[in-house]
């Protein structure tokens, strides 16, 4: 079919992604691939203790150190800052202490106190290995549980170590509904600290130019504007002075979303320093410190009428933020009691949460941060299915929305709309083959093999969920030579924003996907963008290209028309081609034939119409989210002797409205899928007393392929209100999986009457679950 202008030509098929040939081929361009001329290197001096008091620090002996250029403590750095803020929650938002440098105490192992600049990294770690510190050690507040009762003081600005709290009408409202409901069940489940571990750690280059006071900054990072804004504002000096370059990122996932202490700690530093400065972070560096994730627990409460009906649903929540949260948790983590509701009908409902300081690593944004709102609700509705004597997929079909419902809200006001919950339920339900699944499942028992299916439906806001993300902007340029560029702000980390950006353009002006090109991450050239976050780049973009391009071809048709001598009407534009309708065999004119005039024939445009083929253009969102869902299903079998979980199928139903490619939406379900199976299952970041215990890969276990099967994707398809009906795909992936995986494990162990309430499901874990349950079954008997 050949393109009409109409959107209806390449989004939505497979077109190979333009990304591939230089990333396969190992010819990216990453932060550790710029080399400037006399470049220094950094590396910091990370403290070993959780929390201490900094006597003193001694560089003299790394100073002596041939290679070394400088070593800077907090005294040389901190007093530079001049302000720092995050856009995403503005200048008046309350918000944690956040020094570059640790000063005057440290407050988790690997908290950064001083930053060694020499001529290579060799020498940098060889001398940080030299400076002395002295520190008097300090009780640390390890358990963010426990934090709000203690004497200790993470910040001694916070006494209490509450960050902030949120939540709805009063718990007590909903007493009388609890205590008239024929059943109440609740459960408490605590998720483990993990992180995103994308497979390039955090790196930057920063270099200062005396001469002008400009700044040039690549990055890596999914925002490159926001690191732009952030350096300007930290310097106290122009936007335009500072350039950001972001090439190839390998991996974000929320945590390269915003600029870290580090971060920091390298564009002082390089304001002052002759050559550029590169600080690439290694693997135990970024276990230490890069930041923790989905460190929570909540007591969730359902009360159910006789058939299974909700009658009201309670979330009493509560979250570590570390030390050092990026940004404050308080802000996004709102969306966990909002979204608790997910897409069940329950007329009554309220939430509370808690966000506490502790004395590890900084809580960063991890794909889908609000995950923990699928995980409360969806492994309550399994347990109380099995209270209730119900199957857990009729339980949720006695509750559970579906399109014809719509537009409602949830209990929390959140409008729903555009979804399809209940449909794609009932398609991964039917992949499955469900009913064969349960009657393999009694086989299995009556052989002693323990196998289980579990399920995790979800709704997602995308798009433009705050004011951050509710802007985007795209600039098209037609070379004189016929070729397309359109400039947008970029921040792909692997989710194909290039490919998706090019066929979005090439069905949007109506040419041949091979004659567009794009530039992104350079602040230089680039429209501002908040980047990648909050499943928002698929709807905003092509929002920004549609307004962009529309411009364009209304002049490309003006021109075609004006020199075919035939109202704009009566021209069709086809893959770079202009012709007359009634004459489809003539030879037109081609899209470089009509730039040629654009440019160089101005004298021969049409009245009104202005000289070249550039054109920039805005979108913003009139909505305040776009909903997206999916339903996830696990099935697998425990060993209980040893332990091991193996998945034996993995199916996800989703619905992001028409698909611009369905290789690129797959592609972001199976990796979230995987990090939530590995979240699920297998990741942890563990601490022994403040002290971390999982600095490398030995002890950080990460899912491979031989521990994940294919993962099978079905698709509904329910347009949202925004241009071309495309919702966001980036998170939905880490938000279903860890709960359809808890709950196959716990449907798995449930005639043995086992309680999940902690992650990870390691194999020890299991297996002490099932000694604890067949010791309480014991008891009872």
């Amino acid at each position: 079919m050949a393109p009409t202008g109409d959107g209806a030509a390449y989004a939505g098929t497979r077109t190979l992604r333009v990304e591939d040939p230089r990333l396969l081929t190992g010819t990216g361009t990453y932060v550790d691939d710029v080399v400037r001329p006399g470049m220094l290197h950094a590396c910091f001096v990370r403290s070993p203790m959780a929390r201490a008091r900094i006597l003193g620090i001694d560089v003299s002996e790394a100073l002596q150190l041939e290679g070394v250029h400088a070593v800077f403590v907090a005294s040389d750095l901190n007093p530079g800052v001049h302000e720092q803020w995050y856009t995403l929650n503005g200048r008046d938002d309350p918000d944690t202490p956040r020094p570059p440098l640790a000063e005057g105490e440290v407050r988790f192992v690997g908290d950064p106190v001083a930053m060694v600049v020499a001529t290579d990294r060799y020498i940098a770690e060889d001398a940080a290995e030299l400076v002395v510190v002295d520190y008097e050690p300090l009780p640390p507040v390890v358990d963010y549980a426990r934090a709000l009762d203690s004497t200790e003081s993470v910040h001694a600005d916070r006494p209490d170590n509450l960050v902030g709290r949120l939540g709805g009408r009063p718990m007590a409202d909903l007493e009388p509904v609890f205590e008239r409901a024929p059943h109440v069940v609740s459960q408490t489940v605590y998720q483990q600290s993990h992180g995103p571990v994308p497979m390039e750690t955090r790196g930057i280059v920063a270099e200062h130019a005396a001469a002008d006071g400009e700044m040039t900054i690549w990055a890596a990072t999914q925002s490159p504007h926001e690191v732009r804004s952030f350096c300007a504002r930290l310097l106290g000096i122009a936007e335009h002075r500072v350039r950001v370059v972001m090439r190839d990122t390998g991996g974000g996932f929320g945590q390269k979303v915003l600029p870290q202490r580090e971060d920091m700690c390298v564009m002082l530093a390089a304001a002052g320093l002759p050559a550029a400065l590169k600080w690439i972070e290694d693997r135990q560096e970024h276990l230490l410190a890069a930041g923790q994730a989905r460190h929570e627990h909540g007591e969730a409460r359902m009360a159910f009428d006789d058939d299974g009906g909700i009658l009201a649903a309670t979330l009493d929540h509560v979250q570590d933020a570390g030390a050092y949260p990026t940004p404050s948790p308080v802000q996004s983590g709102i969306a966990v009691g909002m979204l608790f509701p997910g897409p069940y009908r329950i007329p009554e409902g309220t939430f509370s949460s808690r966000f506490v300081f502790s004395n590890t690593s900084g809580r960063v944004a991890y794909r889908g941060p609000w995950q923990y709102e699928s995980m409360a609700r969806e492994t309550l509705l399994d347990t109380a299915a099995r209270q209730l004597g119900l199957d857990p997929v009729e339980l949720r079909r006695r509750n559970m929305l579906s399109r014809a419902e719509l537009p409602t809200a949830n209990f929390n006001g959140m409008p729903y709309d555009h979804i399809s919950p209940r449909e794609t339920f009932e398609q991964a339900l039917t992949m499955l083959d469900y009913d064969a699944f349960r009657r393999e499942q009694e086989r299995a028992r009556e052989q002693g093999r323990y196998l289980g299916v579990g399920t995790c439906t979800y709704v997602e806001p995308t798009a433009g969920a705050t004011p951050f993300h509710a802007t985007e902007g795209a600039t098209i340029r037609i070379e004189p030579s016929g070729a397309v560029n359109v400039y947008v702000a970029g921040g792909s980390c692997g989710n194909s924003l290039e490919t998706t950006v090019v066929q979005l353009t090439a069905d949007a002006l109506g040419v041949a996907i091979e004659d567009v090109s794009t530039v992104q991450g350079d602040t230089a050239v680039t429209p501002y963008g908040a980047g990648t976050g909050g499943s928002r780049s698929g709807p905003m973009t092509a929002g920004a290209i549609a307004r962009t391009a529309g411009d364009l071809r209304e002049r490309i048709l003006a021109i075609a028309a004006h020199r075919l001598e035939v109202p704009v009407e009566e021209v069709e534009f086809v893959r770079g081609r202009a012709w007359a309708k009634e004459s489809p065999g003539e030879a037109g004119l081609t899209l470089a034939e009509i730039a040629d005039i654009a440019y160089y024939q101005v004298h021969a445009l049409p009245p009104g119409v202005p000289a070249g083929l550039e054109a920039s253009g805005r979108y913003h969102t009139p909505h305040l989210m776009i909903w997206a869902n999916a339903t996830h299903v696990c099935t697998c079998e425990v060993d209980v002797v040893t332990g091991e979980v193996k998945l034996l199928r993995y199916i996800v139903s989703e619905d992001c409205g028409p698909m611009i490619n369905p290789n690129v939406v797959e592609g972001q379900i199976f990796g979230g899928t995987v990090q939530g199976i590995g979240g699920a299952l297998y990741e942890h970041l563990a601490y022994d007393d403040g002290n971390p215990i999982s600095t490398t890969f030995m002890d950080y276990l990460l899912p491979t392929a031989s521990e994940v099967p294919v993962i099978e994707v079905g698709h509904v398809e329910t347009p949202g209100p925004g241009p071309g009906g495309y919702k966001g795909v980036g998170e939905g992936g880490a938000i279903g999986s860890a709960p359809a995986v808890v709950n196959a494990v716990a449907d798995a162990l449930a005639p043995l009457g086992v309680l999940i309430s902690r992650l990870p499901l390691t194999p020890s874990a299991i297996v002490g679950l099932v000694e604890e349950a067949r010791t309480r079954q014991a008891v009872t008997l």
